[in-house]
This record gives C-alpha cells, structure tokens and sequence, in this order.
C-alpha cells in the first residue's frame, strides 16, 4: 500500500512504515489501520522475516529493497521462514540500527518481552483484538513514532 503522491505533491518529505507479518488477517487490519492514519505516507508490507531482510536490503532476494531505510518498522515475531527475533538481531547489529522496530504481536509471553527488549526492541505491543483498540493503538504509533519522534531523530542527524 502506498499513498506517497499526495505527500510529494505537497513536497513534504515521503514517510515509510514497514509492517512483518505473516497472518492476512492481521496484516490486512494493519495495512487498514496506517493507511487511515498515515494518509501521504509508503506503508510497505513484507510477509515473513526473509522477505523483510530483502525489502531492508539486509539480503539478496527477489523482493526489492527500500530506496531509503523506513522510518519504523512494525515487526510480528511469530513469522515463517525467520523469526522475528532473528530479524530484530539482524536490524540491530546492521546500519539500520537506529531504525526504530515496535514489535507488534499476539504474545504476552515474559520471555518474549524480555528477549525482544535484550535485543534493542524499541518498544513492545501486543496486538489487540478488536479493531476499535488497534485503531488507537496505530494513532498512538502514529502520534509517537512518525510525527513526535521522527522530527527530533531528522533534526538530530543533519
């Protein structure tokens, strides 16, 4: 989903969120949910670990890589074919280390949270279930993450 010709147009600078997962259900809730919240904004969707490696340019693989490192990721850690542990480990000790990564999953598990933190997670969300909720939850992201956060790391790096 990409809704970048309405922000070049107004000549802002084009925003992205990458959003690992695996579940269509899920994923289509998400892809929904940021694309009411990002209006303007490349919302890119990877379906397993591998493939998210690829669209980051973090392997070679026939998916195609970013033009620009995103400016969040949204990683599930339950995903085929690499996990979601193994694809935080690899951000994180690669140049996109200070991509921030929100993991976004089912998992409530002590363990999980603890792991994902140990691997420089930058924050923790467990999904919830009723659309109502992930709506707020997306605008919080939103509001935190794109818009807040985002300003200060652009200011920080020039």
């Amino acid at each position: 989903m990409t809704n970048a010709s309405e922000s070049e147009a107004r000549g802002e600078e084009l925003r992205t969120v990458l959003i690992v997962e695996d579940d269509p259900g899920h994923a289509e809730l998400l892809l929904r949910g940021l694309g009411s919240q990002l209006k303007g904004h490349r919302v890119v969707h990877a379906r397993d670990g591998a493939e998210a490696l690829e669209v980051l340019g973090l392997r070679r693989g026939e998916a195609q890589a970013l033009p620009e490192p995103p400016d969040l990721i949204l990683l599930d850690l339950r995903l085929p074919r690499m996990d979601g542990f193994e694809v935080l480990r690899q951000i994180k000790s690669s140049k996109l280390s200070r991509v921030p990564v929100v993991i976004l999953t089912t998992s409530e598990n002590k363990q999980d949270v603890d792991r994902a933190y140990r691997l420089r997670a930058n924050s923790y969300l467990v999904k919830p279930v009723d659309f109502d909720s992930l709506s707020q939850m997306l605008a919080s992201l939103r509001e935190y993450w794109i818009s807040h956060n985002w300003t200060y790391r652009r200011r920080a790096e020039t």
